[in-house]
């Protein structure tokens, strides 16, 4: 009788063993994290953006501008680029709470990546403008299209003008 008592208590063990919480081994690395995101900067295809009409129209109405301009190949802010932005800076100001995504363009030519580069580049640009004019890097986000979203087409020298820009887009 002993010899069942005990085979049946082994059984018990065994099966209650079987139960327990499993160690993954040393080696198993563990599940990888989401990737950080700097919250200034933004991917276009993942960024939820919505843009808020009645405030970009008071913008442009108060401002003068939501766009500025550059020469072919250049990020560098003109006399007539910073006054732009310098109202824009004094109307988001007066507007503490919203917020703008700072959208960099190129004309099409050149490669994808050297435009989407080069929009970044503009679009920082004017967000370090506005920084330097008092409003805070949290309400603004970095966005660039490169030569993806151009706002007149053709092939010619009126069009590029046209598509080199930074604009500032209120979002919510």
């Amino acid at each position: 009788m002993n010899k069942t008592i005990l085979a049946g208590m082994t059984g018990i063990a065994l099966s209650l063993g079987a139960c327990a919480k499993k160690i993954p081994p040393a080696d198993i690395p563990p599940p990888a994290q989401p990737a950080e995101t700097n919250p200034n900067s933004a991917d276009p295809n993942s960024l939820e953006v919505v843009e808020l009409p009645a405030l970009q129209a008071d913008l442009v109405a108060k401002a003068g501008s939501d766009t500025v301009y550059f020469g072919t190949d250049q990020y560098a802010l003109d006399e007539a680029s910073k006054a732009t932005l310098a109202a824009q800076a004094r109307w988001m100001l007066a507007n503490p709470n919203v917020r703008a995504s700072i959208e960099g363009h190129a004309d099409e030519r050149g490669t994808r990546e050297y435009n989407q580069a080069l929009g970044e580049r503009r679009a920082n640009s004017a967000r370090d403008y506005l920084v330097s004019q008092g409003v805070p890097t949290a309400r603004l986000v970095v966005t660039s299209w490169g030569k993806e979203r151009p706002v007149a087409t053709g092939s010619n020298e009126e069009a590029w003008a046209q598509n080199r820009r930074a604009a500032t887009v209120i979002i919510r």
